[in-house]
């Protein structure tokens, strides 16, 4: 199966080859996967932030316990969770849900009122770490279409969450910087990728009852 082929090849790039950049039709394959990802309801709430400002990269580097990736990559995205939920976000999904599906919204309007009661009911903190589980979905599709293509890429969550907030305002738009996701070719100085993997065997991870 090529999807095992790909994971097999993949791994956490530690040093990138900054003078080799990521084609855009490629990097356009990477957000359409992310684009097409689940998510619950459908509702898929976050965005991501494609950082390409040179400057702001350096500035962003001390806030990333100064990893290299973060200036070194060719691509640096942020995925970013909303910080809640609202009625409207259900309302417009559900417009676009109607829209594309040429199905009347008044045909929706239940299956809207069972989001939005589902969704209150859960606390301030439940729906931040809920926002993020769909985030984290989100990662998983960019890491496996960057393997397919082989490109390679590091998830990085050794970064300061409010200090990125901070300088990129993301509360104003009600969002959290949730993890990283470093995008480019890998050094052929990097130690890392000379690594055999280590993973758990199957029976340390799954079990039968």
């Amino acid at each position: 199966m090529q999807l095992i082929k790909n994971l097999k090849w993949r791994y956490a790039t530690k040093k990138y080859d900054n003078s080799k950049k990521v084609s855009e039709k490629h990097i356009d394959i990477i957000k359409e996967a992310i684009r097409l990802s689940p998510s619950s309801y459908g509702l898929q709430p976050y965005k991501i932030k494609n950082i390409k400002n040179a400057k702001l990269r350096e500035d962003l580097k001390p806030l990333s316990w100064g990893q290299n990736q973060i200036t070194d990559a060719s691509h640096l995205f942020l995925f970013c969770n909303s910080i809640e939920v609202t009625d409207k976000d259900v309302d417009d999904f559900i417009k676009l849900k109607s829209s594309i599906n040429k199905i009347p919204v008044e045909k929706l309007s239940s299956y809207g009122d069972f989001i939005k009661t589902k969704l209150s009911k859960k606390s301030e903190i439940e729906m931040f770490h809920w926002t993020a589980k769909q985030t984290y979905i989100a990662l998983s599709n960019a890491i496996n279409a960057c393997a397919e293509l082989e490109i390679d890429c590091t998830p990085i969550e050794g970064f300061e969450p409010e200090e990125y907030n901070f300088k990129l305002e993301l509360n104003k738009e009600g969002l959290n910087a949730c993890v990283l996701l470093a995008v480019g070719y890998r050094h052929n100085e990097d130690t890392a990728q000379q690594a055999t993997k280590v993973r758990k065997g199957l029976n340390k991870i799954f079990e039968e009852i």
